[in-house]
């Protein structure tokens, strides 16, 4: 089974190349496999999303898990071709919401998000879409997008002045959180 890799490892910085259907197809499902496997052997926290990389392959995939009960979405040279746009005034909802990373353990951060976005991909089958997302499915979509591209949620924290955070548990196993001076 594939383990999960934590930063600082390079493939977490490198943008993912494109996944080739004509050379790697064969390949594929061994490769969703391993990482629905990884996924789905993090518990603390769940993992709700899972880019190639972070198994160590440097190729445009993620899949994605928003609920317990969800089926397992995969998405193949993602391309975010819309995104809401994020207004200053108080009364647009602006998605800011504490994001973590199976890449990096124990570490949070505020980030802001667009509420939603449009996604062209490739479905496991090579057949191509083009789908709106909202709510906590934009924030995983934008996240592991991210990946792709090589950036960690910490940098977005950092260039938006926000704050990161290092949890652990306290005496009766509930995370407490310690704002990490930058």
């Amino acid at each position: 089974m594939s383990e999960i890799i934590a930063a600082p490892n390079e493939v977490l910085g490198k943008i993912a190349v494109s996944f080739d259907f004509s050379k790697n197809s064969k390949a594929l499902p061994s490769l969703l496999k391993e990482m629905e496997k990884a996924l789905l052997s993090a518990s603390d926290p769940k993992g709700v999303g899972l880019a190639a990389p972070q198994i160590g392959k440097s190729v445009a995939v993620f899949i994605a898990k928003p609920k317990e009960n969800s089926k397992i979405s995969v998405f193949i040279n993602p391309q975010i071709v819309e995104s809401a746009k994020l207004k200053k005034d108080k009364k647009t909802k602006r998605v800011k919401k504490l994001e973590g990373c199976l890449s990096l353990p124990n570490i949070w951060g505020e980030v802001l998000r667009s509420p939603s976005v449009t996604l062209f991909y490739y479905n496991e089958k090579g057949v191509s879409a083009t789908r709106k997302f909202t709510g906590f499915m934009s924030t995983i979509v934008q996240h592991e997008v991210d990946h792709l591209n090589g950036v960690l949620f910490p940098k977005k924290v950092l260039e938006q002045k926000g704050r990161l955070y290092k949890s652990h548990k306290d005496k009766k196993g509930q995370d407490e959180f310690e704002e990490l001076e930058i």
